[in-house]
């Protein structure tokens, strides 16, 4: 059986692992959110997702999560009468990318939270192993 601690500090890791690639995906998003196609009628950026899925760490049997999968989100893009642009088709309009500003904030807001959520839980799991060893040292 494995220390609850050290499980903790696992479980915690994990959440890390997978909001840091959350925020970085927002990043690249609200990056990208004016980028059109370069030729005429050409596809703009297509906003990506993150999913996530829980993984049973059978040494620890702690439940982690991971990024099961980075996929493009399949929403339609938006059209927007610019005739002169270089991305702008036979009628003068000229696909925009599908990243949605108010979304992504919100999306980025949420996974820092939840990063420093479980940064939180790292420094307490510290504090707690840290106090620990002291106390044995003490009674030693």
């Amino acid at each position: 059986m494995s220390d609850p601690l050290q499980i903790s500090l696992r479980v915690a890791a994990s959440g890390l692992e997978v909001q840091s690639t959350r925020l970085r995906v927002v990043a690249e998003n609200l990056a990208n959110a004016q980028s059109t196609g370069s030729t005429p009628g050409a596809d703009p950026y297509q906003r990506k997702t993150v999913s996530f899925e829980n993984v049973l760490d059978r040494a620890s049997e702690a439940s982690l999560v991971k990024v099961s999968d980075i996929s493009v989100d399949q929403t339609p893009f938006e059209l927007e009468y610019r005739p002169g642009h270089p991305a702008a088709d036979e009628r003068g309009f000229v696909k925009l990318p599908n990243v949605n500003m108010a979304a992504e904030l919100a999306d980025m807001r949420e996974a820092n939270r939840s990063y420093e959520a479980n940064l939180q839980i790292i420094k307490r799991t510290r504090e707690l192993l840290s106090m620990t060893i002291d106390l044995l040292r003490s009674q030693g």
